[in-house]
């Protein structure tokens, strides 16, 4: 009786060991051996980059404190008693308008005043003692073209030089409508020049990266998925998520679905490669909680959750072939009969 009874406890012992492995058929903790990159292949830089704050400072100064006439404005011309020289006029894409008598006359990226004196100037052939002002009717050349993960890109109109928050929010990047959609950085192209503008420090309230646009600049949002975080290992759902504006190590491990039943909680990876980085965590002591170790996480971030031992165990347990396990019982059964 005693036998059946050691019998029946082994029997029960190596079953409950085999119910530990895991459904895949990766071995654990595995190592393949490593090669040098064949020098043909190129690693990508992931990490984003950003202009510098000088770059900043000159693209702000370059934008006119006024208004400047450009092709497709409509403006009236008045001359004071003078109703045969006075009218309204469409700036041609060449900046030129064309008047009485003094015929071409070029205002191209010229102010209100600016543009009456050169009008003054050039009737004042024909005409002494003339007075002109100039009014402004429609600002159709004030256009900034945006492109991107916006929810209505394409040329935006202006009545004056609007800033970067104006025109991201007239395009529809405030606030985030789309789920692929996560304002984290920008590029403002022009010219030959481009800058980039890291968007989480202007929408955590720094107003020195909302420059003013000039006319024809390009705003570029690139795709959401250029940021991204990665979460693998036990977890329920391991993959590549969007990086958002001040996302933490317990935000990414939520989104992953929370650790497996096969986690090693206590030696949770949290891996920067653009900084050489390598720290663990303890998910009790996160929870406890310890705040400094819920740190933000940037851009290229790798979450890594490892397996836990006994986990490990059910998996050698389920690579071995079902006959030799039925002779491993036999054996058993038959030491115990003995």
């Amino acid at each position: 009786m005693k036998r059946r009874a050691t019998l029946a406890l082994m029997l029960m012992l190596m079953l409950m060991l085999a119910g530990c492995a895991a459904p895949k058929t990766v071995a654990p903790d595995a190592k393949p051996a490593t090669q040098e990159a064949p020098t043909q292949f190129e690693i990508p830089e992931k990490r984003a980059t950003f202009s510098s704050d000088a770059l900043v400072r000159e693209f702000e100064s370059e934008t006119p404190k006024q208004y400047l006439i450009g092709p497709g404005d409509k403006i009236t011309v008045i001359v004071a008693g003078r109703p045969e020289l006075s009218g309204q006029h469409t700036v041609g894409p060449d900046g030129n308008i064309t008047l009485p008598f003094a015929g071409t006359v070029s205002i191209l990226d010229t102010n209100r005043d600016q543009a009456a004196d050169i009008i003054k100037h050039a009737l004042s052939t024909y005409y002494l003692s003339i007075y002109v002002t100039v009014r402004i009717d429609e600002y159709t050349s004030n256009r900034v073209v945006v492109l991107g993960r916006v929810e209505h890109p394409g040329v935006v109109h202006f009545e004056n030089n609007p800033t970067l928050v104006e025109v991201l929010a007239r395009a529809g990047g405030f606030p985030i409508l789309r789920p692929e959609q996560v304002l984290t950085r920008c590029a403002v192209l022009r010219g030959d020049k481009i800058l980039w503008l890291d968007l989480k420090r202007l929408l955590n309230g720094d107003l020195s990266l909302n420059i003013p646009l000039k006319r024809n600049d390009t705003v570029y949002i690139p795709d959401a998925y250029d940021t991204s975080v990665y979460v693998l290992g036990e977890v329920n759902k391991p993959g590549v998520y969007r990086l958002t504006p001040k996302m933490s190590f317990l935000d990414a491990l939520g989104q992953a679905g929370g650790p497996s039943i096969r986690a090693d909680t206590g030696q949770i990876r949290i891996i920067r490669p653009s900084q050489g980085l390598n720290q663990q965590v303890a998910l009790d002591d996160v929870l406890a909680p310890d705040r400094t170790l819920n740190v933000a996480l940037e851009e290229g971030d790798v979450v890594y959750v490892p397996r836990s031992g006994i986990a490990t165990v059910g998996f050698w347990l389920s690579q071995i072939n079902p006959f030799t396990l039925l002779l491993s019982i036999q054996a058993v059964a038959a030491n115990v009969g003995n």
